[in-house]
């Protein structure tokens, strides 16, 4: 009996300390500079800056594709400036777009407010609350400010680098510069994981506390709940950038914008 228990222990240990791996599963090519991928039942929803990405252009819009990666749509919305995070509520989708936060009528692709945030010059990803209240990252002025009811106000500031943002318990997770750091209702701020490369992009949640992770270069890291990190892939050679990605918990199926490479990857997480 012992020594089944104790093949049984260290059978559960090499499980848990295996390294997660990535498995390509399909690329979708042809997007005008993705940036963002937001599932959303059985859809894709893609941001496409298509061309700079601080620039007042009116060349962005949103994509939507299948869950194998065809193209439903590439001009499901269009005429926005250079649209990044996503992040959706009870029907409507909420864009970062340069110095405003675009909210879309999922149903109808009608853009219904274009919710200025004064002052602000780079907003990059949003997360939303379930109480209904947008948050939204200014990456190059290191804030996060919150949207209630359609009216900004600043949140939180001196977040270096501030991105990634993503709601868990709750509670709103950052990636900051080169760490990850949780802020609870009071503002109180806590490190998870420190040490990555700097340009934290993408943040989604994964099993048992733990995460997944980009940071816009070409790095994609899992990230456990104790702070410790591994590498998962590292892209940067072949100049392939990993922007803000989506991910289904359901499929374990990651979603990797690819930016200046115009695609969006999908890998099985094994």
């Amino acid at each position: 009996m012992k020594l089944l228990f104790s093949i049984l222990l260290l059978s559960f240990t090499i499980t848990s300390n295996a390294q997660l791996k990535l498995n390509k599963l399909w690329e979708t090519k042809d997007l005008a500079t993705p940036e963002s991928v937001l599932p959303i039942g059985n859809l894709l929803y893609v941001s496409l800056i298509d061309g700079d990405g601080a620039k007042a252009d009116g060349k962005g819009g949103i994509a939507i594709l299948s869950e194998d990666g065809t193209i439903i749509s590439k001009d499901w919305v269009t005429c926005l400036n250079a649209p990044k995070g996503m992040g959706v509520y009870k029907g409507k989708l909420y864009v970062a777009d340069i110095n405003e936060v675009v909210k879309i009528d999922i149903k109808s692709a009608r853009v219904e407010a274009k919710i200025q945030i004064g002052g602000s010059v780079f907003l990059n990803d949003i997360a939303i609350n379930k109480q209904g209240e947008v948050f939204v990252s200014d990456t190059r002025l290191a804030k996060v400010h919150q949207i209630k009811n359609d009216i900004p106000n600043l949140y939180l500031d001196s977040i270096k680098s501030a991105n990634g943002l993503k709601f868990i318990n709750n509670e709103l997770h950052i990636l900051s510069g080169p760490a990850l750091i949780k802020v609870d209702k009071n503002k109180q701020i806590q490190t998870i994981a420190k040490g990555l490369a700097a340009g934290g992009d993408g943040l989604e949640p994964y099993a048992n506390g733990d995460f997944l992770a980009t940071c816009w270069v070409g790095l994609i890291y899992h990230i456990k709940k104790d702070g410790t990190f591994t590498l998962l892939m590292d892209t940067r050679a072949d100049k392939i950038n990993t922007a803000d990605i989506g991910f289904n918990p359901k499929s374990n199926i990651l979603y990797v914008p690819t930016f200046n490479k115009n695609s969006v990857v999908a890998y099985k997480v094994q």
